[in-house]
């Protein structure tokens, strides 16, 4: 629902937030498209027909086209759509972040799939984080990330600075979704209400079968209209570090 950044999001689920007039869906989606993942199943809820809507005109809007109103006829100019299979799934308004990944469990099938939040970017290289997981032998692999501060660190002695550094890195690492989860994991969750970063990770953790792979590049997260500025500053730039396609 994004009630951090409810100045863009009370018309829309927060994935739908446009960073320089795409979705924030589109920018994740580009990003696990570049690594050659295509085919995508999408957990709705809040404000689910928007991004069904967005999907059903995804041609139209993505294509030059000549209307005949008089004819009733549609000419295509010029199509560029991405080459995505996009699977939409209503599971539920309130339903917890474990219980929409359970919700889909028909739709996954046999093999180790990618899963991710809707409000975060970054340039994680998914190969390496497949390959990571694959090597571990594990029911579950996280991207871990050194959030960036927000504010500057400042070290004194007595009454005197010794030194000042604006915005370093956390100290901590913390979850940064990107996940490559084996199916096996909907076995850990009850139903809707359970919380993915809860119990399942932790049972997970328990049983040695949680692996991270860290991540020391570019990550952030969308949860306040700040960050949705500072994204779109680094979208409007040309420079935006997660966008590693051509």
């Amino acid at each position: 629902m994004g009630t951090r950044i409810s100045e863009e999001s009370y018309l829309r689920p927060k994935p739908m937030v446009e960073i320089g007039s795409k979705p924030m869906l589109w920018h994740i989606m580009k990003i696990y498209s570049a690594a050659g993942i295509n085919d995508f199943i999408i957990c709705c809820g809040y404000r689910g027909y928007v991004i069904k809507s967005y999907f059903a005109n995804y041609f139209i809007q993505t294509c030059d086209v000549t209307f005949d109103i008089a004819k009733n006829k549609m000419e295509v100019l010029h199509a560029a759509a991405e080459p995505w299979k996009v699977t939409l799934i209503d599971t539920g308004l309130e339903t917890m972040t474990g219980g929409r990944l359970k919700r889909i469990k028909s739709y996954l099938g046999d093999e180790d799939f990618h899963f991710t939040y809707g409000d975060g970017l970054a340039n994680v290289d998914l190969k390496a984080l497949l390959d990571l997981h694959r090597r571990e032998k594990v029911l579950a692999t996280v991207t871990s990330v050194s959030p960036p501060a927000r504010f500057g660190a400042l070290v004194s002695d007595g009454d005197r600075v010794q030194s000042f550094r604006e915005k370093p890195e956390g100290s901590s690492r913390i979850n940064g979704g990107f996940f490559v989860l084996s199916p096996k994991v909907i076995n850990y969750i009850d139903g809707d209400d359970t919380v993915w970063e809860g119990e399942p990770l932790e049972r997970l953790t328990r049983e040695g079968q949680l692996a991270a792979y860290a991540h020391d590049g570019f990550w952030q997260s969308m949860d306040t209209l700040r960050d949705k500025n500072q994204l779109e500053a680094m979208w409007n730039s040309g420079k935006a570090p997660w966008k590693v396609w051509p």
